[in-house]
């Protein structure tokens, strides 16, 4: 591009006026020669006028000694000519938005059901971890449709634990030989539990009591090896519900209590009460409140405790019994046949270790229960 002396660029050419002026031009490596003056002698008032429309200043004669070029004369005068232009216009800077580049589906575009899809392939532990990396995904790993069933045994539970995760809607919780600390619960809303199976846990009896005060809907119970109490054996009775319970092994509950349980749960249909801490009062307390509709029942363990009469009173009470455990028993002799005689749905007999009755017995007896299996 060429800056022609009337004040336009041309792409190509000289009019005839440059061409006129650049005559006597030396080329840009020599020193301006004093006799040159580009003809400002005739048009100098023209020439002025054009240059300062365009913001270059014209040399002066005291000045054409120096080392000015004709490239220093274009550079000077676009630049000042930009300066002059910025001036005089007002403007505003505005940055362009940075484009986001498309790296596919974001975690936080995902709709909830997806989430939770996802979350319902970890593992206990990764899914508690899950829980702390924001707010939205703390409230999704307690949807209760990931707590139905929590497994936790033989672990070592800190205080609180407990307390946090039963009331996020887990219906069936298995905590065999685990320790259990307090579980601290920060609501009174009763739980969900239907099924819960703590046997031969170590925890206090506090703590297992602030659990089953909250239960309301239980089905299956076991408490194996536990020591409870009379509040306890109370709580249980507040699940009318339920259908299973093993109390094999426990200790610690009087004798009403225990009558007002078994005449809570109408609907008992397997009821483990083996080698409890029992008096004769809570064996005639069990054989005399049991509901008629048990099927599967164990009362192994009182030796002395479990009476003739008993048995009479708990074959009549109990017509759909199919499997009975009387093991232990050593008050029991052959004459307790004719009531289980009686039952016409039994079909096993467990009768180890009563020294009354022996094997010939047993022979004798199979032939009046054909379909009973004795062991």
């Amino acid at each position: 591009m060429v800056l022609c002396i009337r004040g336009a660029f041309r792409p190509c050419g000289l009019c005839c006026l440059c061409r006129k002026r650049l005559k006597e031009i030396p080329s840009s490596s020599s020193n301006v020669s004093t006799g040159l003056t580009w003809g400002l002698d005739c048009d100098l008032s023209r020439t002025s006028e054009l240059l300062s429309g365009m913001g270059v200043s014209v040399l002066k004669k005291d000045k054409l000694d120096g080392e000015n070029t004709l490239q220093d004369a274009l550079g000077s005068s676009s630049c000042s000519h930009k300066r002059r232009k910025v001036k005089e216009k007002d403007f505003v800077i505005v940055r362009r938005p940075r484009l986001l580049r498309d790296s596919g589906a974001s975690w936080d575009t995902l709709p909830d059901e997806l989430l939770l899809a996802i979350f319902a392939y970890l593992p206990l532990s990764d899914l508690i971890r899950a829980s702390v990396v924001c707010k939205r995904w703390h409230r999704l790993s307690f949807d209760e449709s990931l707590w139905q069933t929590l497994d936790l045994a033989g672990k070592i539970l800190l205080p609180g634990v407990v307390g946090q995760l039963l009331p996020a809607g887990v219906t069936v919780f298995r905590c065999p030989r685990s320790s259990i600390s307090s579980p601290l619960f920060k609501t009174s809303k009763p739980l969900k539990l239907q099924c819960m199976d703590l046997s031969n846990c170590t925890m206090s009896v506090a703590s297992l009591q602030s659990i089953l005060s909250l239960c309301e809907k239980l089905q299956n119970l076991s408490l194996e090896g536990l020591v409870l109490s009379d509040d306890i054996i109370k709580s249980i009775a507040q699940n009318p519900s339920l259908v299973r319970l093993n109390l094999s092994g426990c200790s610690g509950f009087a004798v009403e209590p225990l009558k007002l349980m078994l005449s809570s749960c109408s609907v008992l249909d397997e009821l483990n009460l083996s080698w409890c801490n029992f008096t004769d009062a809570h064996v005639k307390a069990a054989v005399n409140h049991v509901t008629s509709k048990v099927t599967q029942l164990n009362l192994s363990g009182y030796r002395q405790n479990l009476q003739m009469q008993d048995v009479q009173t708990l074959v009549e009470r109990c017509p759909l019994l199919v499997h009975l455990d009387l093991s232990d028993s050593v008050m029991l002799n052959r004459e307790c046949f004719q009531y289980f005689r009686k039952l016409s749905c039994l079909q096993h007999l467990c009768l180890s270790r009563c020294y009354q009755i022996f094997s010939a017995d047993l022979v004798f007896v199979q032939y009046l229960l054909i379909d009973t299996q004795f062991t």
